[in-house]
C-alpha cells in the first residue's frame, strides 16, 4: 500500500502527515505537488492541514481548482480512500466531494488547543481501528472549522450514518461548552455516502506520538492501514481463484 500526501501552496502539516504514516507507521508515503494531473500508484490520498493558497476568497475555494485535484475527485470516483484534514476538509468540502461548508468559529477567534472527540461510526474505512463511543484527544487548530449544512443535509447525515466525530466533553458529553467552534450537532468529521471520503478538522497527525500529548490520532490513521490491507488480500485471494 502506498500513501500520497498533497502538497499546495500554504500547506503546512503535510510533513507532519508524512512523518505520522512514514516514520511513526512505518508505511510508504511520497508528497504529491499541487500541479500534478495524475495520482497513479497511490492507495490513499490525505489533503493536509494549512493555508492553501493563502485562503484567499475563503478556505479551500482556490485549491479546489488545482489541477490536482481533478485527479483527486476521479481517485475518489474510482472508491480510492480519501482523508482531508481541516484545510483539506475544507477543500473537500469546497469541492462537493463531501456536503456542507464550514463558517467562522463562533467565537470568531482562531482555537488551537486539544480537544475530545467522540467516534460514532466504526464501519468505515477511517474509523474501523476505533471502539464505538471511544474519545479522542486530539489538537485542532483554525478559524474557520464551524461546521454548517441545510437542514436536509443533517437529516440525510443522521439517517446514512455520515458523521464520523463530535466533540464532546472528556467523559463524552455533547454540550456547547466542549464545542470549540460552534460546529452544528458538535460536527467534528464526515464520511460520503460512498464511505471512500472523509474530513475531520481536529488533526490526528499531530496526535501521533505521546510525546506530542497524545497519540489517539493513530486510530484514525491505523484504520485506513488496515482497510488498504483488507483490500489487498481480497485482491490476492481474488487473482488466486480459477476463472
Amino acid at each position: 500500500m502506498k500513501f500520497g500526501v498533497v502538497v499546495f501552496p500554504g500547506s503546512n502539516c503535510d510533513h507532519d502527515t508524512h512523518h505520522a504514516l512514514g516514520t511513526v507507521l512505518g508505511r510508504p508515503v511520497d508528497f504529491i505537488w499541487h500541479k500534478s494531473e495524475e495520482v497513479t500508484g497511490f492507495d490513499a490520498i490525505i489533503l493536509p492541514g494549512g493555508f492553501a493558497y493563502g485562503d484567499y476568497l475563503r478556505t479551500g475555494a482556490i485549491a479546489r481548482f488545482s489541477p490536482v485535484m481533478r485527479a483527486v475527485t476521479k481517485f475518489a470516483n474510482s472508491g480510492g480512500l480519501v482523508l482531508g484534514i481541516c484545510n483539506g476538509f475544507q477543500v473537500l468540502l469546497e469541492s462537493g466531494l463531501l456536503p456542507g461548508a464550514v463558517l467562522r468559529n463562533a467565537g470568531l477567534r482562531f482555537v488551537c488547543r486539544h480537544v475530545y472527540i467522540r467516534v460514532e461510526r466504526t464501519d468505515t474505512p477511517f474509523t474501523c481501528a476505533a471502539s464505538s463511543g471511544q474519545l479522542l484527544k486530539i489538537p485542532i487548530a483554525h478559524s474557520d472549522g464551524n461546521y454548517f449544512c441545510d437542514d436536509a443535509t443533517l437529516r440525510d447525515l443522521e439517517r446514512n450514518g455520515q458523521i464520523l466525530f463530535r466533540y464532546v466533553s472528556p467523559d463524552g458529553r455533547e454540550s456547547p461548552e466542549w464545542n470549540p467552534n460552534g460546529a452544528l450537532a458538535n460536527i467534528a468529521g464526515i464520511i460520503n455516502c460512498g464511505r471512500n471520503v472523509a474530513g475531520l478538522m481536529p488533526h490526528p497527525e499531530r496526535a501521533a506520538e505521546s510525546l506530542l500529548d497524545s497519540a489517539e490520532g493513530l486510530v484514525i490513521l491505523r484504520s485506513m492501514i488496515d482497510t488498504l490491507a483488507r483490500r489487498e488480500r481480497s485482491t490476492v485471494v481474488a487473482e488466486r481463484v480459477p476463472a
